[in-house]
């Protein structure tokens, strides 16, 4: 199965969530199609080498406990086949956990868990630009964060949209509503969780 097939195959409807299964081309405990296996990056090393087929792989491997709030540069920006995998621990009375994808002035996809409004948990999905949030996102099937429990988050980047899978699981898309990618050029991870790690790396 190559990568173009699997993405052709993801249940894209707009902005809709979603509870399912695996991501297409993954196990359980997912490796996708062309995501190099054999070598681990030093820590914030990156690296860009030419195969003979003239596949580029590009990858940054964050490892060891991180400190939140976390911020991270993307000195790429984002771009269509970028995988970020974050990694940690929803800390046991946890309120909320936050993360936001950002250009400099503007945030373009802020992903929201929240265990307690008004006695529901709840996702919410927005963006914020010229200082305006814009309208938020809440409907869906799943909620998969459970308080003191582990989790892995993999956000997938494409030129349409960012889906979000949970602990191997498929959640949600979220369509892009700042379409100059290569502008959304920062990570930042806070609130209520410990963070192991932050994995960046392009799919063949």
């Amino acid at each position: 199965l190559q990568l173009s097939d699997a993405l052709s195959d993801w249940p894209s409807q707009g902005n809709q969530s979603g509870g399912g299964g695996p991501w297409p081309g993954q196990t359980n405990n997912p490796t996708w199609p062309g995501t190099p296996t054999n070598f681990l990056i030093t820590v914030w090393r990156v690296i860009h080498r030419q195969t003979p087929f003239q596949i580029q792989v590009y990858q940054l491997l964050f490892s060891g406990g991180q400190s939140v709030p976390y911020s991270q540069n993307l000195p790429r920006g984002i771009f269509d086949k970028l995988l970020i995998t974050i990694t940690g621990t929803i800390k046991p009375n946890a309120d909320k956990i936050t993360l936001d994808l950002s250009t400099a002035n503007d945030i373009a996809f802020h992903f929201n868990p929240r265990f307690n409004e008004s006695g529901s948990k709840v996702i919410v999905r927005n963006s914020r630009v010229g200082k305006k949030w814009g309208k938020e996102e809440r409907a869906l099937q799943h909620f998969p964060f459970v308080q003191g429990q582990p989790f892995e988050i993999k956000i997938l980047c494409t030129n349409r949209e960012f889906k979000v899978a949970v602990n191997n699981s498929h959640l949600l898309e979220f369509k892009h509503r700042i379409t100059d990618l290569i502008s959304i050029n920062r990570l930042n991870i806070h609130n209520d969780l410990s963070l192991s790690k932050v994995h960046m790396e392009t799919l063949l």
